[in-house]
């Protein structure tokens, strides 16, 4: 094994979770489930063991019946440069991926599968439903681990024979779906884990499948190919068997349902050969017509308070609705209409410069990945999209331009009806009360703009909350198109617990921190126990300013309580933000502020405050005056762990962040001004 891969195996082993870490996980695990998702998940561990025994469940797949053709949605793609698509698949048959922070690693053709190809480890071929993935010693990092299992790359070898018509990208998606098969035995292993993994594979077998030509395609008609096709409909068969087996229900119905839904719906619309798969589209579809207005607040904010997970499921939501107009199965008013308010709450919160907040937590996961070559940004697309399907001028405006995605999902007639849509201007929505976000700013889409976005939301959905980080009335702010103040992101799942807790916890976003504790109580890397209430008391907006005022009590559970309440004000003649900050309490607390620049700014200190430049733009930041205070700039700190930014997942870089810290007694008011 190379020294990389044996100091980062040992770097894992060291941050596995001990046993005694993992029972009181599961303790804090129950701690959030109600008593019927115990019955639940009781009478489900009861019949996994039974179906690990044999005596539940079946293997036997059914013979397909293959009449007349599938429906004709994702063909090849018009108006695209097809080189960027011939590259990239070449470099798969060179065994060349992208992996998240392995860039152009050479994991094989076909690659191993059972192996994380960031430790080396290879996960035991136990059965699946009992293996457990959160254990780094088993599994090494699970993400990367899952990540070429997707078989997101079968998409852009398909799209390279749907553009070229060379069945050498074929013969390679056909060795690796063989090699696939061959590795992954039904229901054993890392691959059988996880009913979210198995949906996403399913969706771009799927696509796949669509480019390459479906059943009918002369592709099947060598002996050969025959085989191919046969292996491949025998698979997806058991994939969509086991996911609506196996859906995530109660605290776990996030995200997770969403794409578990949305793989059998799309498998039961690209395979109609079995009598199950009309069952399978009707269960499907009733959960995402469903999830959509459960999982997202009727003004479009996702109720996982992550921006990364709601494009991530709006990428889901939108290709089911897409495969489901192709097959002739409409989706209600309602479900489109909440796609619509998700894609208007993007547009909002989107800067000049097409910058998105990172609020909330984000791991890169890509539903497909259709578009190559030139930088790809998924909001942007996504509102390209949303253009077209819902005729909205002002995701054209802030879309600026169709993508390669745009044109893979909507056919043929993409360019003509996106250029055909004109350019409108709307007011900027401001309020979004039920997600608890508030934008302030002025001269909103110019070069002179102000965007602060203001977070006074829950801190996550279901009782886990799995994916919100500590946030509560932290904002971001940026001026003429470039970030000034931001989130840093999220970096880390399942591993390297320091940085997962540091990332998703209060000293990372600029808001303020107590005694040096988190306004909610982690119990877990996808869990919180006691969570930080928060609301907005007051809004009011006109030409000359913006306000916001808001709470949390995340800080009364302290054996001294503290309550916090914040209010931000934008003058807009004078281009000033003025923060106060207010502490209701009574005895004495360390109290600390944080503002996290961009690894774009540089930081520097003067007797009136800090300097913060980017791009020939100066704010200026003077901070509260108390007795005793201090502030300091960290960057690229380890201790304390401060001063990062991770912009994907697995990376990180150096990037300034402003620190403030005094000790205060008694009920106290803290004023900051950044003149912008």
């Amino acid at each position: 094994m190379p020294a990389t891969e044996i100091a980062g195996s040992f770097e894992l082993r060291a941050d596995a979770s001990t046993a005694a870490s993992r029972l009181r996980w599961r303790l804090n695990r129950l701690r959030c489930m109600t008593p019927a998702e115990i019955r639940h998940r009781a009478m489900r561990m009861l019949a996994i063991h039974a179906e690990r025994a044999g005596v539940l469940g079946s293997a036997r797949v059914p013979a397909p019946r293959i009449g007349s053709p599938a429906d004709a949605w994702m063909g090849c793609a018009p108006n695209v440069d097809p080189e960027p698509y011939l590259a990239a698949a070449d470099r798969i048959r060179a065994g060349r991926l992208d992996i998240f922070a392995l860039r152009d690693f050479d994991a094989g053709s076909p690659p191993r599968w059972n192996r994380d190809p960031k430790t080396g480890i290879e996960a035991p071929l136990r059965f699946g439903k009992l293996l457990d993935y959160r254990n780094p010693a088993t599994v090494g990092d699970i993400k990367y681990l899952w990540e070429p299992n997707r078989h997101l790359h079968f998409v852009t070898l398909a799209q390279a024979y749907a553009l070229s018509r060379d069945p050498k990208y074929f013969d390679t998606l056909g060795e690796h779906l063989e090699s696939w098969i061959a590795a992954c035995p039904y229901l054993k292993g890392a691959n059988w884990s996880s009913a979210l993994e198995a949906a996403i594979r399913l969706i771009n077998w799927s696509l796949a499948w669509r480019l390459l030509g479906g059943a009918a395609s002369p592709l099947f008609a060598s002996a050969r190919g025959a085989w191919v096709r046969d292996r491949w409909l025998h698979s997806a068969f058991q994939h969509a068997q086991y996911v609506r087996g196996f859906f995530s229900l109660y605290s776990s119905a996030n995200n997770h349902l969403v794409g578990e839904a949305a793989g059998v719906w799309i498998a039961g619309l690209t395979w109609p050969y079995w009598p199950q798969a009309r069952a399978w589209c009707r269960e499907a579809k009733a959960i995402l017509e469903r999830e959509a207005l459960l999982q997202n607040a009727a003004d479009g904010v996702n109720r996982e308070q992550s921006v990364s997970y709601q494009q991530f499921e709006l990428d889901l939501l939108l290709l089911a609705l897409l495969a489901g107009r192709a097959g002739g199965w409409d989706f209600s008013v309602a479900y489109e209409a909440r796609l619509e308010a998700m894609l208007e709450y993007l547009a909002s919160i989107m800067d000049a410069g097409g910058n998105v907040p990172m609020f909330g937590d984000a791991d890169d996961g890509a539903v497909v990945r259709l578009a190559q070559g030139a930088p790809f940004c998924p909001y942007r697309s996504q509102l390209a999209t949303g253009a077209i399907l819902f005729s909205r001028g002002d995701f054209k405006a802030k879309a600026g331009a169709l993508d390669d995605q745009s044109r893979w999902l909507l056919g043929g007639t993409a360019d003509a009806r996106f250029d055909a849509r004109p350019v409108v201007s709307r007011p900027v929505r401001q309020v979004f009360r039920d997600g608890g976000c508030y934008i302030l700013g002025c001269e909103f889409d110019t070069a002179r703009e102000i965007r602060l976005v203001a977070d006074a939301g829950p801190l996550g959905y279901q009782s886990i909350a799995a994916h919100g980080h500590a946030d509560a009335l932290s904002f971001t702010l940026s001026v003429s198109g470039m970030e000034f103040l931001i989130d840093p992101g999220t970096y880390a799942y399942h591993t390297q617990g320091a940085w997962r807790q540091y990332f998703r916890g209060t000293s990372a976003h600029n808001t303020l921190r107590v005694d040096g504790t988190d306004q909610s109580e982690p119990g877990g890397n996808f869990m919180w126990l006691r969570k930080a209430r928060a609301g907005c008391n007051a809004w009011t907006s006109s030409p000359e300013s913006d306000d916001f005022a808001g709470w949390h009590d995340g800080y009364l559970r302290l054996a001294d309580p503290v309550l916090h309440r914040r209010r931000i004000s934008l003058d807009k003649r004078a281009r000033t933000v003025t923060i106060e900050d207010r502490l209701e309490m009574s005895g004495e607390h360390e109290i600390e502020l944080f503002f996290h620049c961009s690894e774009r700014c540089t930081v520097s200190q003067s007797d009136e405050g800090f300097a913060i430049e980017q791009g020939g733009r100066v704010l200026w930041l003077k901070l509260p005056r108390a007795p005793g205070a201090t502030s300091r700039v960290h960057r690229g700190s380890l201790q304390p762990i401060s001063g990062w930014v991770s912009r994907h997942f697995d990376v990180r870089e150096p990037a300034a962040t402003i620190a403030w810290r005094a000790r205060i007694r008694g009920n106290a008011g803290l004023r900051t001004e950044i003149a912008c």
